[in-house]
């Protein structure tokens, strides 16, 4: 889940606190690692940076699993949580490019032949992907919900689509047009990839994402196999998540608003599109308008708009993800042609550490 007190507060650490020491800058990045890492301590750390040239640094400190030797690897899969959001969206972008879809397109014309309450009136998908579409989680997607989907036996669309005609044939939860971060949004977008698709959210990702940008290592739901464990925190204890447990992620039908995993490198690829202007893969005025918020909002389409930064040369855009088991943060600057990250497999620790992460590495540029 988004936490914009974190990536605000990276910012503005790195405008006042002094520079690195004058050392060869890998050097400088691999100490800001490590003292993010040894300050806090959570279970394992990653993180990266990005320039228009690809990953030009990488790191990891720690360990997989508690209580266990095996080192964290710098080919092990992350799970990004919310930052799974900036995906979505610019999936759906693939789609209007194609002719498939069109933006500002009204929710009523995403889903043909649903009932909709008169509150969603004049209501499209990019008000959804800028949470201000007056779409609450806890009416259609709040702790009952949370504590029976997994053993829902209809196929995940299917789920997705029952949370859309729940939502849609009430009145709006919230308030229209005011800014209110919530999953459910992200879900009714791809559901609504899945009626212009014909096929799953999960196809269209691997169709449209996955594979035309190489991110060979993606996948959806905590990574399994020989990697990483996430953790979740009870009190200074963190409980290591065995990835077959259905408790190691939140329900895969929540999947548009944050379930995807994939390496650091595979990350940096995606993080890559916004630095080179859809690097061939989106027009370049498609990623402006995925980073550009309305007026008077400050959520894009799966990015928080930072107001001016010192020490980026534009417009900067960052976002923040956990499942309580993971953890991962970016923040780009286009302009200046970088983006840096964070990642944690520790729920606890890992916020406090992919920010303290974050701001060492923007004092290391």
């Amino acid at each position: 889940m988004i936490n914009r007190r974190h990536v605000m507060a990276a910012g503005a650490a790195a405008s006042v606190l002094p520079s690195a020491a004058a050392a060869e800058p890998a050097t400088a990045f691999d100490a800001a690692l490590g003292a993010a890492f040894d300050g806090v301590k959570p279970v394992a750390l990653a993180g990266g940076l990005v320039t228009p040239q690809g990953l030009e640094w990488s790191g990891v400190r720690g360990v997989r699993r508690t209580g266990q030797d095996a080192s964290a690897l710098a080919g092990d899969r992350w799970h990004l949580g919310s930052n799974t959001k900036a995906m979505t969206a610019a999936v759906f972008a693939r789609l209007v490019e194609q002719g498939r879809a069109r933006w500002a397109m009204p929710v009523a014309e995403a889903f043909p032949g649903l009932s909709l309450d008169a509150g969603w009136d004049g209501a499209t998908l990019d008000d959804f992907m800028s949470h201000s579409a007056g779409l609450k989680d806890d009416p259609v997607m709040g702790m009952a919900w949370l504590m029976t989907a997994r053993a829902d036996p209809k196929s995940l669309p299917e789920q997705r689509r029952v949370i859309v005609e729940k939502a849609l044939a009430a009145p709006p939860s919230g308030t229209r047009g005011a800014f209110e971060y919530g999953n459910a949004n992200y879900v009714l977008v791809g559901a609504a990839i899945e009626a212009i698709t014909g096929g799953s959210w999960e196809e269209a990702m691997q169709a449209e994402l996955f594979t035309p940008l190489g991110l060979t290592s993606a996948g959806f739901g905590a990574p399994k196999g020989d990697n990483a464990w996430g953790h979740r925190r009870m009190g200074e204890t963190a409980l290591a998540m065995d990835p077959n447990d259905d408790g190691s992620d939140n329900p895969l039908a929540l999947g548009p608003a944050g379930t995807v995993h994939m390496t650091a490198a595979d990350y940096g690829r995606f993080l890559q599109v916004f630095l080179t202007e859809g690097g061939g893969w989106l027009k370049p005025e498609t990623i402006q308008r995925l980073v550009t918020p309305a007026p008077g909002q400050g959520y894009a389409h799966g990015w928080i708009a930072l107001p001016p930064q010192p020490w980026a040369k534009g417009p900067a855009i960052a976002h923040e993800g956990s499942n309580t088991m993971w953890h991962a943060i970016a923040i780009l600057d286009p302009a200046g042609g970088r983006a840096l990250f964070g990642l944690s497999n520790d729920g606890g620790r890992g916020g406090p550490a992919c920010q303290a992460l974050t701001m060492g590495l923007l004092r290391a540029l």
